[in-house]
């Protein structure tokens, strides 16, 4: 460690003013807001900005598309649930009501044939 020194004050007041001036410097380097390079990048950024913002409205707008889709096709499904479910009650109704006039034929047979015996 031959080479070292330490900084002293002064050292470090001369690094802290270069800086300085090397900062305001790099600000004035800077072109103005009426720069044609400026105002080019200014351009290029907003139209990024609206691409992404147009892109945005198309995901938002596909993904409303598709919740309407899946809303249609679960009411669609409820529907056609509810049609199948009302024409298997009918179905079952009029099993039940051939059923019964089965039974009532049957029970009807049975006392005609009582009654002839016991004539």
């Amino acid at each position: 460690m031959r080479g070292f020194k330490t900084p002293n004050f002064g050292d470090r007041l001369k690094t802290a003013a270069s800086a300085r001036s090397a900062h305001v410097a790099r600000f004035r380097a800077r072109p103005a807001a009426d720069d044609p390079a400026v105002l080019e990048q200014r351009a290029a950024r907003k139209a990024a900005a609206d691409a992404r913002e147009q892109r945005a409205a198309e995901r938002r707008a596909a993904k409303h598309a598709e919740e309407l889709r899946l809303v249609a096709e679960q009411a669609a499904r409820k529907t056609a649930e509810k049609a199948e479910r009302e024409a298997r009650q009918l179905r079952e109704g009029a099993e039940q009501a051939e059923l019964k006039a089965q039974r009532k034929a049957e029970r009807d047979a049975r006392y005609a044939a009582r009654k002839r015996r016991k004539a």
